[in-house]
């Protein structure tokens, strides 16, 4: 996980149970991370949840901290093992990319207000 992050230019901010939190640049480059950390871990016999977010949060100490901390949280929650989930303000601001998205529906997430629109982000095909 940690050689992927820093392959993909993101940062390990939090290891809290059996997850990781970290923070990216750039969407794309987290998303790229997550594929990343699928393939690396599938040998093993393992599939990963990620789940990601965009917006703003704040550093309290070495911890990232805010609601935008949280949704990225409860999307990886909605996630299936082996996929890359993200909210609708991810695949938004990557419009026009190679990234495709496939339509995961409106979800209710657990401690955050309103419903959010999910996205599985899909790997594209050379």
């Amino acid at each position: 996980m940690r050689e992927q992050f820093k392959l993909h230019e993101g940062t390990e901010v939090d290891n809290p149970g059996d997850g990781f939190l970290a923070v990216f640049g750039r969407p794309a480059d987290a998303i790229r991370g997550g594929w990343s950390i699928n393939n690396s871990v599938e040998s093993l016999g393992l599939k990963v949840r990620v789940g990601i977010h965009t917006g703003e949060f704040e550093w309290i100490g070495k911890k990232a901290v805010g609601i935008t901390v949280h949704i990225g949280a409860r999307v990886a929650g909605e996630a299936q093992p082996g996929e890359v989930m993200v909210s609708g303000t991810v695949r938004d601001l990557l419009a026009g990319s190679r990234i495709t998205f496939q339509d995961r529906g409106w979800r209710t997430l657990k401690g955050i207000a309103d419903k959010w629109r999910l996205f599985n982000a899909q790997k594209p095909s050379d």
